[in-house]
């Protein structure tokens, strides 16, 4: 009979964990992980950057950043979710994705080691906005699925819009010359 060693046994019980940035919309608390955000930018800051885009195909997006030669299309994450109107004070603008989503504040960073499955009761739009829950103080908070915030389809009408405002812009400019 062999018996393990104490190194060894610790190696099997170690359990890794993922940093998630904790943040608040309305009186609700979310999760995403940290390695999906790029940047975390106050609304104050980004005010000369951030242009209105006005179209009604995605309701929830009312303007775009231009960062590093990209544009993002920003996400009212209240209107995302159905929670009640606030005055978002922060943009996070994701990793890899043309998305930015405006949250309330940051709670804190936490180290989540598990993210359970989500119950069968979610059945809807929700399925593809969460990856799970996550069990973080005695509560139970869902882990956002980062490109949940707008489908293909949402981004193929934006582009188409914003490619419209472009001629409209273009078109005013030579009007004006």
């Amino acid at each position: 009979m062999k018996i393990a060693s104490q190194s060894a046994v610790k190696s099997r019980r170690t359990i890794s964990s993922e940093p998630m940035i904790l943040f608040r919309v309305a009186h609700q608390t979310f999760a995403i992980a940290a390695e999906a955000v790029q940047e975390i930018r106050s609304t104050d800051g980004l005010a000369g950057a951030a242009m209105e885009f006005e179209q009604l195909e995605v309701p929830k997006v009312r303007h775009t950043i231009e960062r590093a030669h990209r544009t993002y299309y920003v996400v009212n994450a209240g209107a995302h979710f159905g929670l009640p109107v606030t005055r978002p004070m922060l943009v996070l603008i994701l990793r890899q994705l043309r998305s930015a989503v405006l949250v309330d504040r940051i709670e804190r960073m936490a180290h989540i080691s598990a993210i359970l499955p989500l119950p069968q009761a979610f059945t809807g739009q929700e399925r593809k906005w969460y990856l799970g829950l996550a069990y973080i103080d005695d509560h139970v908070i869902p882990v956002i699925q980062p490109n949940g915030f707008l489908t293909p389809d949402e981004f193929k009408q934006l582009d188409c819009a914003a490619r419209s405002r472009a001629a409209d812009q273009q078109l005013h400019r030579m009007v004006q010359t």
